[in-house]
């Protein structure tokens, strides 16, 4: 089975679980899970789908799930209505739910466990396991998808495989928020969080077979423990976070995208452990009070700035220079030159190293948001310009940080190695190989960590 994952961590995750579970034994085809981050990414992803179909043999088929495909967890029932080009090939698509179901999957066993048996008993590896010898599942290390989802493999070492080096843990999901340029609020649907226990007791089993660094990861992960994303107090994020470091030894921690409304001393405080990243994604949006205002975000442009500086002000126990990388749409309706100038300012100001800067899109295709309805929709002129403009900044902020680093010592996690080539990250998020990095240990082997330089 192959599989093509697009952008969000959180399909990372879900990935994982389908991949563990039984579904995808002995089926054939692609599993595509998917975004509808921007009218651009649905397109793009329709275009991919349909050229797919047309390469596929008679007895392969598209696996659709995530947000392109799910509506309040379920698959979604109009999908074929909404993204019309789909539907001539329906035949060739099967669309996912989030998760592996488990009425479905308990059926899929009964009536295929005979089989099953027949494939264990072969002689021939290639035959007992197509599904993990097979596309790009192919030579990877084993894994364990615990917590609160049914375990159907037959054994750790036989049946869980991950395609990533990394872990990513799923700790929270969904958002009650309704930013108006949000269509995720829709897919994913309501806020909602996994149990500290059962957080601690996969990073656990993931420790036990060798990982040595997890992602927490979610849509809104800094509401865990809250009832709602619209309850700015009382986050317990931090606590679980110090029962991490506390219950477990894993080496690594990575936070993923963090929402600013939530982040609180202690919090921060936190960041200076050297077992947590000490890279910072934040999701921002803009620098403009205005425009966060008819987004409808919880804060303000002067929250902004305090966090900012708190996270610049961090001083690490390993002494490593934090990166921060941050979320913006820009052009979003009503932006000025002023407008935008706060957000550039931002940026410069307070040194983001990465941008994952996006064009406001209306979402006028299939699915839409409530701002592309909204009045003075910016014009494609001065998008580009102020697109230009804000790149350029963010090329020299980066270029100038990885400077910065040079010849500092960093650790490197390992996550690709291919005829004495390497690829990994430092702890601050610098992509590293071998023109730029000098590795001081005779390691080099996937999923280690190594030390060396940056040069």
């Amino acid at each position: 089975m192959q599989y093509k994952i697009f952008w969000c961590k959180v399909n990372k995750y879900y990935a994982d679980k389908w991949f563990n579970s039984w579904f995808f034994s002995w089926k054939k085809g692609i599993f595509v899970l998917s975004c509808v981050v921007t009218d651009k990414a649905k397109k793009k992803w329709v275009k991919f789908v349909i050229d797919t179909i047309k390469k596929l043999e008679k007895d392969e088929k598209v696996y659709l799930s995530w947000c392109w495909s799910i509506d309040k967890w379920k698959t979604l029932e109009t999908f074929f209505e909404l993204y019309k080009e789909l539907a001539p090939y329906k035949d060739k698509i099967e669309i996912l739910p989030e998760e592996p179901d488990l009425v479905n999957c308990e059926k899929w066993i009964v009536n295929n466990i005979l089989s099953y048996w027949e494939n264990a008993n072969s002689k021939n590896e290639n035959d007992r396991h197509p599904e993990l010898v097979s596309g790009s599942l192919k030579g990877q290390d084993n894994s364990i998808d615990s917590g609160s989802s049914p375990e159907w493999h037959i054994s750790k070492s036989e049946w869980h495989k991950s395609i990533y080096t990394k872990k990513f843990i799923l700790i929270q999901s969904g958002c009650d928020s309704f930013c108006s340029f949000c269509l995720t609020v829709k897919k994913r649907w309501r806020h909602y969080f996994r149990e500290k226990e059962v957080i601690i007791k996969d990073i656990l089993d993931y420790e036990k077979q060798g990982w040595k660094e997890v992602v927490l990861t979610g849509i809104n992960l800094w509401a865990w423990w809250l009832k709602s994303t619209n309850d700015l107090s009382g986050s317990k994020l931090s606590e679980l976070v110090e029962a991490i470091l506390n219950e477990t030894k894993i080496q690594r921690i990575r936070i993923s995208s963090l929402w600013p409304e939530f982040v609180d001393e202690k919090l921060l405080k936190l960041f200076e452990n050297k077992r947590i990243y000490p890279h910072i994604h934040y999701s921002l949006q803009s620098g403009s009070d205005k425009i966060l205002k008819s987004m409808n975000r919880h804060y303000d442009a002067k929250n902004l700035k305090d966090i900012l500086q708190k996270t610049r002000d961090l001083k690490r126990e390993d002494n490593v220079d934090i990166s921060i990388w941050a979320d913006l749409i820009v052009w979003f309706p009503w932006e000025t030159e002023m407008d935008f100038l706060d957000t550039y300012n931002l940026v410069k100001d307070y040194g983001i190293t990465k941008l994952h800067a996006f064009t406001f899109s209306p979402h006028k295709y299939a699915e839409d948001v409530p701002a592309w309805k909204f009045e003075n929709q910016i014009d494609e002129k001065t998008k580009k310009e102020r697109y230009d403009r804000l790149i350029t900044l963010w090329d020299k902020i980066r270029n100038d940080f990885i400077k910065s680093q040079t010849w500092k010592i960093f650790e490197v996690l390992i996550e690709s190695v291919k005829n004495w080539q390497f690829k990994g990250w430092t702890q601050n998020y610098i992509e590293v190989t071998n023109q730029n990095f000098e590795i001081t240990s005779w390691i080099l082997k996937k999923n280690e960590i190594v030390i060396g330089k940056l040069r």
